[in-house]
């Protein structure tokens, strides 16, 4: 994999660089260590690119694109739900929360 060959997204654009520890296995890393080398860059800067890169192949996966539909149905389903109880409770959608009470009697 060439680094001039991929659409690379910019940290900035995702956001602020969190950290995130990944156990492997020691001839992994050992391979790991070897691609990092043979590229000249850092063993994070190859998992932050093959992370990329999965993440963009993920996007066009049939299977991944038919769960997400499915999990955004139910995200919009218990959305529903939940709107449904806070007019029940309140009464309506304009309906305010009601204020704290005053310390004078």
């Amino acid at each position: 994999m060439s680094e001039n060959n991929q659409a690379e997204v910019p940290s900035t654009a995702l956001g602020p660089i969190r950290t995130l520890a990944v156990r492997v296995a020691d001839g992994l890393r050992a391979q790991l260590d070897v691609i990092a080398q043979l590229n000249d860059r850092s063993v994070t800067e190859e998992i932050r690119i093959a992370l990329e890169v999965w993440v963009e192949t993920s996007k066009s996966d049939p299977k991944v694109l038919a769960r997400a539909e499915t999990v955004r149905a139910e995200i919009d389903r218990e959305a529903k739900t939940k709107q449904s109880a806070i007019e029940a409770i309140f009464g309506g959608a304009g309906a305010k929360a009601p204020r704290a009470k005053s310390g004078s009697a």
